[in-house]
């Protein structure tokens, strides 16, 4: 899908800290981390949340009060009048939001919040009635769990495609640590300097206590650095595979957000900063359990749709469940791996799903204006071997 008129100001797409699962925010709703971190945000940013015009909210998790999570959370952030879409794609949630926000900007509505959020931790176990089972003993399911562990169109889990594409593909397990390696790499300069990378983004969350101050959180928790050498000895996380614990991602939780309207609009809000100006988003869905492939062709609709070729791209961010995901784009569009995820990834920061997309195009647009402008793309996995992408220019 090609926009003509859709952008982010310059700043206005940011993240929480993600932190790890059973961490920090394992008992804190996303809804409740969503109000905290996007009522922050936009009083950062200066947004009235009387200019809003509508919200999209993108979750995969079920939290209480989900039922009315897009107007609660409007009400929550002082925008009662406004609502608007709920939004569950898996991993390809953040995008498929962004996607909503810019079809209703084109046709006129206004201002749009795009908020994702998801918490992995204590996801909810359900119980679906069955009356003719023996003992009417009713169907049990782990939201999270179990959607981790079996595709149910493909028969298999996210693991076995990751292995599936590497073996395919004659990627070797030291090819998946030394990406590993080098994304970790990657990341720690988004930590240099105090973190002055993340600074430009990121959004504190403040947790109530019981008689004490709010407990804050500002900076990611639960990440290892990785080091090839190191990592050699670990074992395969399935038999005969070659991903480790160390070569895929880990669930996190954490919330995201931006902020989308025109180019005249975003120029207004941004105070002389810039825009992002999104170009098209592209969507796209591979053979069964040959997830880390569908990167590949969702970033070539996308940047069709926006008439532009992968050698014209400055920079790319991407999520990457598994380590083939990132050798994989690089063998089949020749872009360089060492250009790509410059200050890390989900691969290992964590994965929230929801606000995991949203957070990588967050880095994108600070990357693209530390180099003063150009064009960027994110692309990613998600759940039912598909991808999601989108395509933006930053001007200042």
């Amino acid at each position: 899908m090609r926009y003509e008129n859709v952008a982010i100001p310059a700043g206005f797409a940011w993240s929480s800290p993600f932190t790890k699962w059973q961490g920090s925010l394992a008992e804190v709703s996303s809804l409740d981390l969503a109000a905290d971190v996007s009522a922050r945000a936009l009083a950062e940013r200066r947004v009235d949340p009387s200019q809003l015009a509508g919200l999209v909210l993108g979750w995969t998790i079920p939290q209480p009060d989900i039922f009315y999570g897009a107007p609660t959370l409007a009400a929550r952030l002082g925008a009662g009048t406004v609502s608007g879409p709920m939004i569950s794609q898996a991993c390809a949630t953040s995008v498929a939001c962004l996607a909503a926000a810019a079809g209703a900007v084109t046709t006129g509505a206004g201002v749009q919040l795009v908020v994702a959020t998801d918490r992995t931790s204590n996801g909810p176990q359900l119980l679906y009635p069955a009356p003719s089972a023996a003992g009417g003993a009713p169907i049990c399911s782990h939201w999270v769990l179990d959607s981790f562990a079996r595709d149910p169109w493909a028969g298999t889990s996210m693991l076995a495609a990751g292995e599936n594409v590497a073996a395919e593909s004659s990627i070797s397990r030291r090819d998946l640590d030394e990406l590993a390696a080098l994304r970790s790499s990657q990341y720690q300069k988004a930590l240099a300097d105090g973190r002055a990378f993340q600074r430009r983004y990121m959004v504190e969350a403040q947790i109530p206590q019981r008689r004490k101050p709010p407990r804050v959180i500002d900076a990611d928790e639960g990440v290892r650095p990785i080091v090839a050498d190191e990592i050699s000895a670990l074992p395969p996380a399935s038999p005969d595979g070659r991903h480790t614990f160390a070569t895929q991602t880990h669930p996190a939780d954490g919330t995201a957000g931006a902020v989308v309207t025109t180019l005249d609009e975003a120029r207004e809000l941004a105070r002389g900063a810039g825009v992002a100006q999104l170009l098209a988003t592209g969507f796209a869905r591979v053979a069964p359990s040959h997830m880390p492939q569908a990167p590949v062709p969702a970033a070539n609709a996308a940047l069709a749709a926006a008439g532009l070729t992968i050698g014209q791209v400055d920079a790319v961010t991407t999520h990457n469940p598994f380590a083939v995901n990132d050798i994989y784009f690089s063998e089949q569009t020749g872009f360089p791996l060492d250009r790509m995820n410059s200050y890390g990834c989900s691969l290992i920061f964590g994965h929230p799903q929801g606000p995991t997309g949203l957070r990588s195009i967050a880095e994108l647009i600070e990357e693209l204006r530390q180099r003063g402008g150009g064009i960027g793309l994110f692309t990613g996995c998600a759940a039912g071997d598909s991808g999601a992408s989108v395509v933006l220019r930053v001007t200042e």
